[in-house]
C-alpha cells in the first residue's frame, strides 16, 4: 500500500488502491487471460495431415514454440495467482484495517460524485448510500442545508486550491457528532480534482470534550479563587522556580518587605528574611527541593521596623518549583516563653508550699516535685532525677512508712492507677499513718494524660480540732455556769443559744426555750418580772440594733424584787447578736455608798478651801501690821537701834516678806483651783523681763551671778499676763533661794513657729532624785526637802499649775553637785 489509504465498499464489492496496486493488478490479470486461453489446444483438421515436411517442421517449430510460450504463460500464470492470492490477504487485511479504523473516508470526484461506505451513510443518517454531495442535504436525514453549503465550499476550496478544512458537523437524524478532515486526493485514486474526506465520530470525544471543559471551568474556578485566597491571605506566601529564584508574591508578602507591587518584589528579587549561607532565606527552598519533602525552620525578620520571629515552610511541588509561606510566630514565641516563665514561677512558688505536690506526665513518669515532698517522703534528688515511674513513687513512699498500712498492697496500688482516668473533678482521700500523722491527698488528672498529687499535712490540724471540740465541751460548760446571763439571739430576732443563769433569772420553761421563741415573744413573756413591764421593749431594740445596725448598746433594768442588772446588746462576727445581763445589785450599792462618801468629801473640800482662802486674808492684816511696825523700827523711827537689834529686824522683815509669800502662794492656789484665768496676746519677752526684774533684788542681796537672755525668737503667746509672770517668778525664786551666794542664775527665752521656752537654770547643790520626783506635788510631804534644807514650798505646784493652764509643759532636771535645770514649752494658741 505504500503509506496511502485504502478503501472498501461494501455496497458495490469493489476495492480501490494506489496506482501502483491497479497497474499489477491489471497485469497479473492479462497474463491470467491469456494462460486461460491457451489451456485447451485448438482442434485439428485433415488438411493438417498433409501438410509437408517443411509446413510440418514449420508448424512443429510454431507448435514447440506455443508450447514454449504456453509454458511459460503457464508460469507466469501460476506466479500471478500466487501474487494475486497474496494481494487479495493484504486487501483482506487492510479491509480489516479500514473497518476497525477510527475514521471513514468519502472521496468526492469533480463531478461531485460521492463514493462512500454503508457505515459512513449510516453515520450521516441515511438508509441507503448517497452518490452525489448535493444528495447530503436531506430533510429530516444527513446534512442541514447550513452545514451543506459549508461543505461544499469546504470541498471547492480543496478541490481549487488544494487547501485542507476541518468541520465539525452534527447530521439530522443521528445522535452523532461528526469531524470531516478533508483534502486533495492523490492522483492514484481519480482523476485530478478528487476531494478525499475522513470522517471522525466525535460524539464520545465531544462529551468528553464537554467533561473536560466544565472540568476546566471548575479547576479555572478553583484556581481563581486559590489565587484570590492566597493574594488575601495575610501571612506571606511565595513560589520559586527550580533554581530558586523567586517568581510569585502575594500581597502580603510585599507589604512585608516594603516593595511596590509584586512584579517589583520578583524583579528585584527582595527575600523576606536576611542574610544568606545555611541559615539563609533559600537554605530551607534548597533542602525541600533536594530532598523531595517540606521543609521547616524559625527564622528572624524585620516587618514594619519590628524584630519578628516567622516560621518558614517550604514545599516542593510536583512541576519542579517551591511554595513557600511564612507564620509570624512571634506572639506564640512570647507566649511560650512566658509560660515558661510562668511554669518556672509556678514550680518556684510550689517549692514555697507547705503542701507536698507531685506531678507524673502522661507516660506516669514523675515530672515534677517540690521540695516539701521529698522532705515528707524521704526522697533523694539523685533518684527523683530519673524520673521514676508512679509504681516506684508508691513503692518508696511504703518503704519510708508514708502509706496506710493495708492488706492487699498490690490491689491498693492497682486501684490508684485509676487516677489517671478519672474524667470528672478531683478524688480527695485522707491516710491515716503511723506514728499519729494524717495527710489529706488530692488526685488531679491533666488534660494530657497525668496526674497531679497534693499531699497535705493535716496532723496539727487533727490536733486542733480535736483541741477545738475539747475547748468547745469546755466553753459549753462554761457558757452553762457563768454567774453572767447570757442568749444568742439570731439575725432573725430568734433565740438560738442560752445559758442555765439566763433561764433561771427569766423563770421561763425549758420548753418555750428549746422552741426558739422570737425576741419580741421572749420580752412579753418577761415583762411582769421587772419593775417597769413597759422596759421589757428594750430588749428587742438591744437586739435589733446588734444585728441590723452592727452597734453594741447597753442599759440598766431593775426588777420588781429589787435587783438591778447591767444588760447590753453585743454584734457577733456571724451576724448573730449577743444579750448579756449582769447582777450589779451589791455593786449598784457600793456605788451608791461611794457617791455620798464623794459628795461629802467635795463639800469638806469646799469648806476647806473656804478655810483657808478665809484663814490667808485673815493672816494678811496682823501680818501687814508686824511688816510695818519692823520696817518703823528699823527706819529709825524709834530710835536709834542697836546693831544687835537691827539685826533682829531684819530677821523679822524677812520673816514677814517668806509669810506673806506663802499666804500668796496659798490664795493663788485656791485661785487656780477654780480656773480663772483671762486669755489675751501677750507679748512673752517683757512678761519674761518684768519677773527678771521683780526678782532681781533678792540675787543681788545674796550676790548671785543673775544673767538674762531674752531671744527675739520667744515672740508672742495667747496666755494671762499675770499667772505667766508668777509662773517664771516662782521658778527664779526657787533657784534664787536654793543657790548658795556667789552662784549663778541664767534665765533664757526663745521659741519658734509653734512654741516657746523658757529656761531658768542655776549651778547650786542640787536636788536628791526623791526631791526631783516630788517637786510639783502641792502636798508633798514636810521631809522632802531640797539638798540645802531649805523645804520645796509651793512655787514649783503654782508654776506647774500656771504653765498647764496655759497648755504648756513643765519639767525639772537635777543632778547633786551640778544644779538644778526647769524647762517650760508654751504652745503659741491655746486650742
Amino acid at each position: 500500500m505504500g503509506g496511502r489509504e485504502s478503501r472498501s465498499d461494501h455496497a458495490s464489492g469493489r476495492l480501490f488502491f494506489s496506482g501502483r496496486t491497479a497497474h499489477r493488478l491489471s497485469l497479473a490479470a492479462f497474463i491470467g487471460l491469456h494462460a486461460g486461453r491457451h489451456d485447451s489446444p485448438p482442434p485439428f483438421t485433415p488438411r493438417m495431415i498433409v501438410l509437408d515436411t517443411v509446413q510440418a517442421l514449420a508448424l512443429g517449430a510454431v507448435i514447440c514454440l506455443l508450447l514454449l510460450g504456453s509454458a511459460a504463460m503457464i508460469y507466469f500464470g501460476t506466479a500471478a495467482r500466487t501474487t494475486a492470492r497474496r494481494r487479495a490477504g493484504e486487501m483482506a487485511h487492510a479491509a480489516a484495517l479500514l473497518r476497525s479504523a477510527p475514521a471513514l473516508p468519502m472521496l468526492v470526484r469533480a463531478d461531485g460524485r460521492v463514493e462512500m461506505s454503508a457505515r459512513l451513510a449510516d453515520w450521516l443518517g441515511f438508509s441507503e448510500v448517497p452518490r452525489f454531495l448535493a444528495e447530503l442535504v436531506g430533510e429530516g436525514v444527513g446534512l442541514s442545508a447550513q452545514d451543506g453549503a459549508l461543505l461544499t465550499a469546504d470541498v471547492g476550496a480543496a478541490q481549487r486550491g488544494g487547501r485542507s478544512f476541518t468541520r465539525a458537523l452534527r447530521p439530522q437524524g443521528s445522535g452523532r457528532s461528526l469531524v470531516l478532515k478533508g483534502a486533495r486526493a492523490p492522483l492514484e485514486l481519480g482523476a485530478n480534482g478528487s476531494v478525499v474526506v475522513w470522517a471522525f465520530d466525535g460524539t464520545e470525544s465531544e462529551a468528553e470534550i464537554a467533561r473536560l471543559g466544565g472540568e476546566a471551568a471548575r479547576l479555572g474556578g478553583a484556581f481563581e479563587a486559590l489565587t484570590g485566597l492566597i493574594e488575601a491571605a495575610p501571612l506571606p506566601m511565595w513560589y520559586r522556580e527550580a533554581d530558586l529564584r523567586l517568581t510569585m508574591v502575594n500581597s502580603a508578602y510585599v507589604d512585608a518587605v516594603e516593595g511596590r507591587d509584586a512584579a517589583d518584589v520578583v524583579s528585584r528579587g527582595l527575600e523576606l528574611v536576611e542574610g544568606s549561607g545555611r541559615g539563609g532565606p533559600l537554605a530551607g527552598a534548597a533542602a525541600a527541593r533536594d530532598k523531595g519533602r517540606p521543609h521547616e525552620q524559625i527564622l528572624p525578620a524585620t516587618i514594619d521596623g519590628a524584630r519578628r520571629s516567622l516560621r518558614i515552610y517550604d514545599v516542593p511541588l510536583p512541576t519542579g518549583g517551591i511554595a513557600g509561606f511564612a507564620i509570624d510566630i512571634e506572639d506564640l514565641e512570647q507566649s511560650r516563653a512566658g509560660a515558661k516563665r510562668f511554669a518556672e514561677a509556678q514550680r518556684a512558688m510550689l517549692d514555697r508550699l507547705s503542701a507536698a505536690v507531685a506531678q507524673f506526665g502522661p507516660d506516669r513518669g514523675l515530672v515534677f516535685c517540690n521540695q516539701p515532698f521529698r522532705r515528707m517522703f524521704a526522697m533523694r534528688s539523685e533518684w527523683l532525677a530519673d524520673r521514676p515511674e508512679f509504681d516506684r513513687v508508691l513503692e518508696r513512699m511504703r518503704e519510708a512508712k508514708r502509706l496506710p498500712e493495708v492488706r492487699d498492697f498490690p490491689g491498693w496500688r492497682t486501684e490508684r492507677h485509676e487516677w489517671f482516668r478519672q474524667t470528672e473533678g478531683a478524688i480527695e482521700e485522707h491516710w491515716h499513718l503511723s506514728g499519729g500523722i494524717h495527710l489529706r491527698v488530692v488526685a488531679q488528672a491533666l488534660p494530657d494524660g497525668g496526674l497531679l498529687l497534693i499531699f497535705e499535712d493535716r496532723t496539727e490540724q487533727v490536733q486542733l480540732a480535736s483541741a477545738r471540740d475539747t475547748l468547745l465541751r469546755v466553753r459549753s460548760a462554761t457558757f452553762d455556769n457563768l454567774f453572767e446571763a447570757l442568749g444568742v439571739f439570731a439575725a432573725d430576732g430568734r433565740l438560738q443559744l442560752w445559758n442555765n443563769r439566763f433561764r433561771s433569772l427569766w423563770d421561763v420553761e425549758e420548753e418555750f426555750l428549746a422552741a426558739h421563741p422570737r425576741v419580741d415573744a421572749l420580752a412579753a413573756k418577761i415583762a411582769n418580772k421587772l419593775m417597769t413591764p413597759n422596759r421589757a421593749e428594750l430588749m428587742p431594740e438591744l437586739v435589733r440594733s446588734a444585728t441590723q445596725d452592727r452597734q453594741q448598746r447597753g442599759g440598766r433594768v431593775a426588777f420588781a424584787d429589787g435587783r438591778h442588772f447591767e444588760f447590753a446588746g453585743v454584734p457577733l462576727p456571724d451576724g448573730n447578736a449577743l444579750f448579756t445581763m449582769l447582777d450589779i445589785t451589791d455593786s449598784r450599792r457600793a456605788e451608791q455608798a461611794l457617791r455620798d462618801r464623794a459628795d461629802a468629801l467635795e463639800a469638806a473640800d469646799k469648806v476647806k478651801t473656804a478655810f483657808v482662802a478665809n484663814m490667808s486674808y485673815e493672816l494678811r492684816t496682823p501680818l501687814t501690821s508686824i511688816s510695818g511696825f519692823a520696817e518703823m523700827l528699823h527706819g529709825g523711827y524709834a530710835g536709834a537701834l542697836p546693831d544687835q537689834a537691827k539685826g533682829y529686824v531684819e530677821a523679822i522683815l524677812e520673816s514677814t516678806e517668806r509669810l506673806g509669800l506663802l499666804v500668796d502662794d496659798v490664795l493663788d492656789l485656791t485661785v487656780a483651783a477654780d480656773g480663772a484665768a483671762r486669755f489675751e496676746d501677750v507679748d512673752l519677752g517683757q512678761v519674761v523681763r518684768a519677773a527678771a526684774d521683780t526678782l532681781r533684788s533678792a540675787a543681788n542681796r545674796r550676790r548671785l551671778d543673775f544673767a538674762v537672755e531674752v531671744a527675739r525668737s520667744v515672740g508672742r503667746i495667747s496666755g494671762d499676763r499675770r499667772r505667766l509672770k508668777e509662773a517664771v517668778e516662782h521658778l527664779l525664786r526657787h533657784a534664787i533661794e536654793h543657790t548658795p551666794e556667789g552662784g549663778r542664775v541664767l534665765l533664757h527665752a526663745d521659741g519658734d513657729a509653734a512654741r516657746a521656752r523658757i529656761i531658768v537654770s542655776d549651778d547650786g547643790p542640787g536636788m536628791e532624785a526623791e526631791a526631783v520626783a516630788h517637786a510639783f506635788d502641792r502636798f508633798a510631804e514636810p521631809a522632802i526637802k531640797a539638798t540645802g534644807g531649805r523645804a520645796l514650798g509651793l512655787g514649783l505646784p503654782l508654776a506647774k499649775q500656771f504653765v498647764e493652764t496655759h497648755g504648756g509643759t513643765v519639767s525639772l532636771v537635777s543632778e547633786l553637785g551640778a544644779g538644778t535645770l526647769a524647762t517650760v514649752e508654751l504652745p503659741r494658741r491655746q486650742g
